[in-house]
Order: C-alpha cells, then structure tokens, then sequence
C-alpha cells in the first residue's frame, strides 16, 4: 500500500524520463508532417543539408528532432517500421549517453537508428556492439536501408575478416561489430608498424547492446593479445598426475587426511601441511626443486602449476565450464551458455584442462598488448548502452562508466503473472515438478522455455524429458549453431525448449511462431508468379495468425527455471523472454537447496530451518522469507564479482596510465615524416643519464667520476668519448658543458652511421625504435603481471597492496622507458648493411586476438635484428640489448 501511495506521488522510475523529455518527443513529432511530403530523393537531399550544417558547426541537440524524425521516416519507408514514442525516448536517452532500460521486445535494435544517424552525419564514428557475430550481420543489415536512405555506409566488423576488409568496415559511417572484436582492433592499431596499417578511425560513439552483459558480465576478464612462451607440457602432465593423488576436502573439514581444501565460493583451492609436504616431496624426488621450500620465489611456478591442476580437476566440470569438441578445450560463457571457440584461460589454467581431459597440450602464452574492457570503453568519446536488465547494476554503471539508466516505458503494459518461487529440500523432487509442469503445457499446447544454468544440467534434463516421451528441442553450447532457428520458433504452439544461460539472445520469440524464413523462401521462389507467391503468403499469414490465437488463448508463453542463477539480471532476463509487446505470458522458478546458489551462498542456518518446515520432499514451500533468502545470496555472489571487477579495474588503472604514455608515443612515431628528431632525442636523454649519474650538475669537480662515465660510455655505444681531454683543454668547463659536449658527440656517430644506410635511413630507423619500444613493452607487461600475481603477500607486512603496486610499476615503468631510449641510442649507433638486397621491415608480429591468453607463433624474447643488418664486430656491444659485448653475447638477435 505505501508503495503505491509513493508511486501515486513521485510517479514510476520509469515515467520519469518520459515526463522530462516530453517536449522532445514533441519537437520529433512536429517534424512528420512535413517530412511525410518529401519524395525519397528529397528525404536524402534533407539528410545532406543536415550533415552540412553539422560540418559548419550546429551542434547534434540542435538537430536532433529533425535527424530523429528522418530516421523515422525512412525507416517507415524501407522497413515499414514506425519508431514508436519510447523508442525516440529510448534513442534521445542513447545520444545523451545514458543506458537506455527498455524490456525484450520494444526495439532496442530499431530504436539504435536514431542516435547512430545523428552522430554519423556530425561525422562522428559510430560502433554498434552486440554479443556476437550473428547479431552484428544481422543487425547491419537489417539496418541498412535506412541508413542508405540518409546517405550513411554500414560496415560489419566480425570475428575471421581479414585487414582488407576491416579497414573497409572502419571507413563505414556506422560499425556493427562484437565486443571483443572492436578491443581487440584497438590493440592492434597500437602494434602497426605503419599509419596505413590501422583499423580503426577513432573511437567516437559507443552504443553497446546487452550492456549489462558486456560492461558487467564480460568486465572480470581483461581484453589481451598473446604470443606464445615456452614449452611447460611435461610440467602440465607431472602437476596432473600429483593432483590424481591428493585428497580433497571442505574449509569446514577436520579431516587430517586432507591434502587441500576447496573453496567454492572464490573457486580456489589451499593447501594443508600435509598437501603441502606431499607436493615438496614428489617435486623434491624428480629433481625440479630449487634449494628452500615450494614457497620460494624460484619454486613459486610449480606452486602455481599445481594449483592449476588441482582447479582444473576438482573445480572446472566439463560441460558447465567447457566442452571438449574436435579434441579440444572450448570455454562455455558462464553467462550466455555460448561456446568461445578461440579463447583461451589464462596463467596455465586452459593448460591444466587440457591435461586434466588428456589432450593435445597447447604452449602458455605471454601478453603481447591488453587492456580492461572498463578502459576500453572509457575511451570513447561518447558511451551509450540499452539493455532490459540494468536497473540492478545502476550503481556499478554510475561509478565505473560514469553512465546513469534510464528506465523506458514498454509500448504497451507488461501482463505477464510472474509466480513466487517453488523451493524444494531436494533436487529429484524438483526435477519431478519441472516435468509435471511441462507435461500439463504440453496437454494444452502451450510453448515453454526452460532455463537452465549449465550444459549439464540441460542435457540432464532433456533426458528425463525424453523417458517421459515429451518432443523438444535444446539450446546450449553444444548446439549454438542452431540458436537463431532454435529460438526463433520457441513460440510455437506446445514447443517446449530448453536453453542454458538464457539471457537476451536479440531474437524475439513470436507467439504462434516466426515465418519470416518462410515468407522469405516464397518471394525468393522463382517457380512463382507475383500473384502465386501472394496467394502463399497470405495463405501462411493465415496459419501464423491461427497459431498465434491458439497459443495467447492457453495463457501464452510459459518460462520455467530450473535453477536461480548468481545474478538477478540473467533471471530478468529469461523472465523477459515472455510477455512482450503486452502478450500474455508467466513465468515460475523451481529451485532445492541442492542447487549450487544456495548451497553455498545462502546463510546456512535459513536453509536449515527451511528444511525442518519441509515435511513431504515432494510439497514445495512459497514464502516470502524464501525469496529473502535467495535475494541475499545473489547479493552476495553480485557483491563478490563487482569486487573482482573493481580491483581488476584498480590495478589496471595504474598501467593503464603508462599504457596510454606508449601508445601516444608510439602513434607518434608512426606518424612521424622526420624520425631523426626522435632518435637523437633518445640518444640525447640517454647520454644525459650517463653523464647525470658520473658527473652530476650540483656536485663539485673533485667528486666527478670522470674515468667510470667514459668507460660506461663507451662500452654502452662503442665510441671513444675524450671527456679528461675536455677538462684539460678547458679548467674552467662545467658539468653542463661536458654534458652536452658527450650528447653532440653521440649524435655526430649516430647521424654519420645511419648516413650509411642511404636512403632509406630514415624508415629503417622508425622500423627499429618501434621495434624496441614493442619488445621493453612486452617485458614490461609480463613484469607487471608478475607483480601484481605476488603483491597481495605485502599485506602480511602491514602495507597496502594497492599503494606498494603503484608505487613499483611506476619505478619499473621509469626503467623501462630509460631503457627504451639506452638501446634506441645503442643500436642507431651501431646498426650496419649487410652486403645484401634492400632491408626489408620485419614482419608484423604473429598475434591470436583473444581475450585471455592463448597460444599462437613463437615471438622472440629479444628483439630480432631486421633482415639488412650486419652483425657487429666481436668487440662492438651486442644490438639485442644485453649490454654485453658481442663476442660474449648469445642472445636471440644472433
């Protein structure tokens, strides 16, 4: 009662934005009229004029209830779709970048027109992400017409394309693509060798569809491209077979024979004394161990690998994690139940499954470029989202994105009965009712979507299901290829399906079915006549409508989950499949306190008093202090993954700040016309180094290190450096001046060794700094993994983890970057022609986008020297970067 009181006074969240922005709504619609009137050519020639003025300086809210009422009547003309009211609201709601919260069905694919068009003609690169491959095709093409009708190109960015046809894509006013495809060309851009290599124009305009799923869901795993590192197999196969043999318990367990405890809840596992002494034994027997314990820093990767195989078998389950498919590992998407064919764990892990199934074990890898999805899309000059599920995470969104959610009225109002939850003290009794219920729809042909957590449990379901004789069909990671069909006719009279993880999959499911496809293969007959096909359209228009009846008058579309999932959203979700656009509709959970969520999230002594209530195992319990209990427990684990994301997002805040410093540079020089600049300006700041540290400004003469700096210099650059003959030609000289005197010095060797090169000195000395900034980069990445694997332990010292990472990767980053400038000055010094055809640019490096690390072609540990370049005298230092002379050197550039 108090609650409709409040919604009396205030008003529904979701009337709010409506209300405010009325007299937008209003200033759209007063255009119609008139823009009804234009003929197709004049609609166009409308569009021009409007990105005209946008190029002389209108700005986007002054031409945004023209732009919005254009693209209502083109779409009207070439789709025979009419923007709704709340769709515009939904687009305005986009352009002001905010996260559009409009329930399945309104249109949010339609409804993404609007604010795209207006930022392509202020010509403003536009990104449209989805979830997957299928969707952005989809999508773009659906689309298409009405951006052609104002004069806008749509380019499609997916998974395979070559760089052709990416850059294509990118010159596209509007880009359809997935999440991952879009971070990943981002990477890229910042590894070319070359400005005419890029991808992307410029990261404009972000609207992300299932933004709930990508900026929340996706957001635990940072975005990466990797290499491959060394050959760890045996290993793998060794921490395997020691993990076979350990016993495994419960952190509640006082069983003594315990060699690690499991911790479901942060799916980790932890050694006891005994486990420990067991591990150090076998390690110890096989000659692998270092002097000390398991725990000293240079034991800690067989620690680390045998933790990995312990997870790999006693917390990773084959068809919920992963399935194996063609003899390889595929990781199955906790939140959508979609296979990631490509993607590959991290740190071992996807190693340690491998072994754990007894496959093919493919190298670990080493990070190449990455970068959280939180940076990513913070990067965009505008970010924008819609999703139906947002409300729940509205907090995460306004503190990491920045975004606020807008909640959009549905076109016509919600009738679906959405049932309180059924709780069972055990599964099989749980199960047994999900049957029953379907086996009653079935009787009076009603669809049913079931929704299920994991493959497994899908597939144990489909076979009770099957004993039972009842038709139907099953979508998960085993049979995505199928999803679009499967999905699309889930609305067929007495249909029952079966789907993993089902959350917004950007098809709507019709009640009575969906016949596009089959109108489609009509009009594509050409057998037919015009009036023949007519005929059979209207003749299966006819069916689809009495399908459509049949199944509205059995109550509509029935969803059952058989399981609550972690978070709230993915329930929504499923709940959202039904009941749109007004159709009716209902929806019940049936859960046991065998499931894993309550199981190991819910308070135990809740569960304990629930289950003295249960006195027949086969009557469920509805009470509101049931839905209390599950609510808490989601809270718990939504509270733990948003703690993930946030320290993921604190610790890659601090590289991100050294991460944008590289790839300005690196732009930098890449679109440098006169790399010389740069180049002696490296040189310059690292024979300044040199000289600061022997022959500071503020120290007296008689401190001066004279004879150290000239030795340094020249066994750093190989040039006799004559600074005692300075100081006796001039008594009187400063620091200052011996200084510069050793810079003009260097940069006269470097000038007269590059002149060498000929003409083309210039592009092979932006091949080369690239190429060193690339390679400290990369050890630099793997440095701060390193770090920030190993820095919680500082917490046992009484130091903040957080504060002692920022302040080393700093140090490191320093480092890094005076060693950047040492080999740049080093190499440009020393480079030679071999007495060989042109020196080419080395190749660009073999690199898998995905977005954890996985295996691809070997990439050297030191930089290469590029094909042209001589080899230096055996008393010249070695150009790989190891400070050694080269007659003593062996590293990867020989």
């Amino acid at each position: 009662m108090i609650q409709a009181l409040v919604r009396k006074l205030i008003g529904r969240d979701n009337n709010r934005y409506q209300r405010k922005n009325k007299g937008v709504i209003a200033a759209i619609n007063a255009h119609e009229l008139k823009l009804e009137k234009l003929d197709d050519g004049q609609l166009s020639s409308r569009a021009a004029q409007l990105k005209e003025q946008a190029a002389q300086g209108a700005k986007s809210a002054q031409l945004l209830p023209e732009v919005f009422a254009l693209v209502r009547e083109a779409s009207r003309r070439t789709l025979g779709m009419r923007h709704f009211d709340e769709q515009l609201l939904g687009g305005h709601a986009l352009s002001q970048g905010m996260i559009a919260e409009m329930k399945t069905g309104e249109g949010k694919t339609l409804a993404a027109t609007l604010p795209a068009s207006l930022a392509a003609l202020c010509a403003t690169p536009v990104h449209v992400v989805t979830v997957n491959d299928y969707l952005a095709e989809r999508d773009a093409r659906w689309m298409e017409p009405v951006y052609a009708m104002l004069g806008l190109s749509v380019g499609v960015n997916i998974q395979g394309a070559d760089a052709a046809a990416k850059q294509a894509a990118y010159k596209c006013d509007v880009v359809y693509g997935t999440n991952n495809q879009f971070g990943f060309d981002y990477l890229a851009d910042n590894l070319v060798q070359s400005a005419e290599s890029r991808l992307q124009r410029g990261l404009g305009f972000a609207i992300v569809d299932e933004v709930d799923s990508i900026l929340i869901d996706e957001a635990r795993t940072p975005l990466a491209i990797s290499g491959a590192a060394a050959d760890l197999t045996p290993l793998y196969k060794i921490c395997d077979a020691l993990a076979k043999t350990f016993n495994p318990g419960s952190e509640t367990d006082d069983v003594i024979e315990n060699d690690f405890f499991v911790d479901e809840k942060t799916r980790q596992v932890h050694f006891s004394d005994q486990g420990y002494d067991k591990a150090e034994k076998v390690f110890a027997e096989r000659g692998m161990l270092s002097d000390g314990g398991l725990y000293e820093a240079q034991n800690l990767n067989l620690m680390h690998h045998l933790v990995a195989a312990l997870r790999a078998r006693y917390l990773y389950t084959r068809d919920r994690d992963y399935v194996v498919k063609d003899r390889k590992v595929v990781i199955v998407d906790e939140h959508t139940g979609r296979l990631m064919p490509g993607r590959r764990w991290g740190e071992g892990m996807h190693q340690a499954v491998e072994a754990k199934e007894g496959l093919s074990i493919e190298q670990e890898s080493h990070t190449l470029a990455s970068i959280s999805l939180q940076n990513y899309y913070r990067q965009y000059e505008l970010l924008s989202g819609m999703t139906g599920t947002a409300s729940t995470e509205a907090e995460e969104f306004g503190q990491i994105y920045g975004l606020a959610v807008a909640a959009i009225p549905t076109h016509r109002s919600m009738i679906r009965e959405d049932q309180l939850d059924q709780v069972f003290s055990k599964k099989d009794a749980k199960l047994r009712k999900v049957v029953a219920d379907i086996a009653q729809c079935v009787a009076h042909n009603q669809p049913v979507l079931i929704g299920t957590t994991s493959v497994e449990a899908s597939e144990e379901l489909s076979g009770l299901l099957t004993k039972s004789k009842i038709d139907h069909e099953v979508l998960n990671a085993k049979h995505h290829e199928r999803e679009a069909e499967i999905i699309t006719q889930a609305g067929l009279p007495g249909r029952i399906t079966i789907a993993t993880s089902m959350a917004g999959r950007g098809t709507d499911i019709l009640l009575g079915g969906n016949i596009d496809a089959e109108r489609k293969n009509i009009e594509a007959d050409a057998d037919l006549d015009s009036d023949q096909k007519l005929a059979k359209i209207t003749a299966l228009e006819e069916q689809w409508q009495t399908r459509h009846n049949q199944v509205v008058a059995t109550g509509g579309l029935r969803i059952i989950g058989t399981e609550r999932h972690e978070s709230r959203r993915i329930d929504n979700q499923l709940r959202g499949r039904s009941g749109r656009q007004g159709d009716p509709g209902s929806s019940v959970f049936y859960l046991s306190f065998e499931d894993t969520l309550l199981r190991v999230f819910a308070d135990r002594k809740m569960g304990g008093l629930i289950d003295k209530l249960m006195v027949d195992e086969d009557e469920p319990l509805e009470a509101a202090m049931v839905s209390r209990v599950i609510e808490k427990a989601q809270r718990r684990v939504e509270s733990h993954y948003f703690d993930v994301r946030k320290q993921l997002l604190e610790y890659d805040d601090i590289a991100n700040d050294q991460r944008q410093i590289i790839y300005d540079q690196r732009r930098h020089i890449v679109d440098a016309t006169n790399i010389s600049e740069i180049g002696e300006e490296f040189t310059g700041t690292a024979v300044e180094a040199i000289m600061a540290r022997h022959i500071p400004d503020d120290a007296p003469e008689e401190e001066w290190e004279v004879a150290e700096a000239t030795t340094q210099l020249k066994s750093t650059f190989g040039l006799d450096y004559p600074i005692a003959d300075w100081l006796n030609e001039d008594i009187n000289i400063t620091a200052a001046k011996l200084t510069e005197k050793a810079v003009a010095t260097s940069l006269a060797a470097m000038n007269a060794n590059l002149t060498k090169l000929g003409d083309d000195s210039l592009k092979y000395q932006k091949m080369l700094i690239l190429e060193i900034i690339d390679t400290n980069w990369r050890a630099h990445l793997t440095a701060l993994d390193q770090l920030r694997q190993g820095i919680g332990l500082r917490g046992f010292a009484q130091k903040n983890p957080k504060q002692e990472y920022r302040r080393e990767a700093l140090t490191m980053f320093n480092s890094m970057l005076d060693s950047v400038r040492l080999d740049t000055a080093r190499i440009l010094m020393t480079v030679r022609l071999r007495d060989t055809p042109a020196m080419q640019p080395a190749p660009p490096l073999p690199v898998s986008p995905v977005d954890q690390p996985t295996a691809a072609a070997t990439v050297p540990a030191r930089a290469r020297l590029p094909q042209g370049i001589a080899k230096p005298k055996r008393n010249e230092p070695c150009p790989c970067g190891s400070g050694k002379k080269f007659k003593h050197c062996h590293g990867a550039a020989h």
